[in-house]
């Protein structure tokens, strides 16, 4: 199907999971609302593989006030910028508190 040995995409996904969950500094710690991946290409055996994330979206919690909605959209890259991963999450985080933005 991909011609030459390709990892699974579920460890694409592992490893852009590990690389987020060090990275991404959401208050409180972060669980999905819901999520979309897509993989445009295969990852292959020996790539190096980077993760740029951008959050797209932010939307105030009409329930719980102290809370908002965060769309991330997070491409992992191989060595050549060639995208081989799309993922994109809608997470609830709580909103800082005052104190914590000093």
């Amino acid at each position: 199907m991909f011609g030459t040995l390709a990892a699974s995409g579920w460890h694409t996904m592992a490893l852009t999971m590990r690389l987020l969950v060090e990275s991404v500094p959401l208050a409180d710690g972060l669980i999905g609302a819901s999520t979309e991946v897509t993989w445009p290409r295969p990852t292959r055996p020996g790539m190096t593989l980077r993760v740029y994330s951008e959050i797209v979206d932010i939307k105030p919690s009409r329930s719980k006030p102290d809370m908002a909605i965060v769309s991330m959209r997070s491409e992992t890259r191989n060595e050549k910028g060639e995208i081989v991963q799309v993922f994109t999450a809608r997470m609830p985080v709580y909103k800082r508190h005052k104190a914590a933005q000093r």
